[in-house]
């Protein structure tokens, strides 16, 4: 199975950049994964947010085909500990699935079409992050799945 983090824009803090980018490096030692970030939809002159969501909506949708797990990342989501985290992933991987895929939406969220698509929540915290933030936690978390389930000691309960 081959796991794809998509994402709105691209991380433009070279820190966070470089740190989110060595946990996908790291985490496609065990599985593959792809981090594809899409082009960013700015806010034109008399666009407002929804028809922002809407385009990004669009590009996003694209970029799934039929048979993907899709995952969003919205606070509204389930939260979950790391180790169920890495059981999510074993359980689409126990399945079969040729695709998970886990989305960070703009800074407005989801549009309807894509929250219709989608087949779960996923939630990091109650906490409001910024999105590139949240690319490099959740990179993290990708990494600290795969260890989980190869019974490394990366992760510590």
């Amino acid at each position: 199975m081959k796991i794809l983090f998509l994402t709105i824009g691209k991380t433009s803090t070279p820190y966070i950049a470089a740190a989110t980018d060595d946990f996908i490096r790291r985490a496609s030692r065990y599985q593959p994964v792809e981090m594809v970030s899409l082009p960013d939809v700015k806010g034109g002159k008399g666009q407002t947010e929804d028809q922002q969501k809407q385009r990004e909506g669009q590009a996003i949708l694209s970029a799934l085909q039929p048979s993907d797990m899709v995952v969003l990342l919205d606070e509204r989501g389930r939260q979950l500990t790391s180790r169920e985290f890495a059981g999510e992933i074993e359980r689409g991987m126990n399945a079969g699935l040729k695709r998970m895929v886990f989305i960070v939406g703009g800074p407005y969220g989801f549009s309807p079409e894509v929250y219709a698509r989608a087949n779960k929540q996923l939630s990091l915290s109650k906490m409001t992050f910024t999105h590139e933030m949240v690319r490099l936690f959740f990179a993290e978390q990708i990494y600290r799945a795969m260890t989980i389930m190869r019974g490394e000691p990366y992760h510590h309960d």
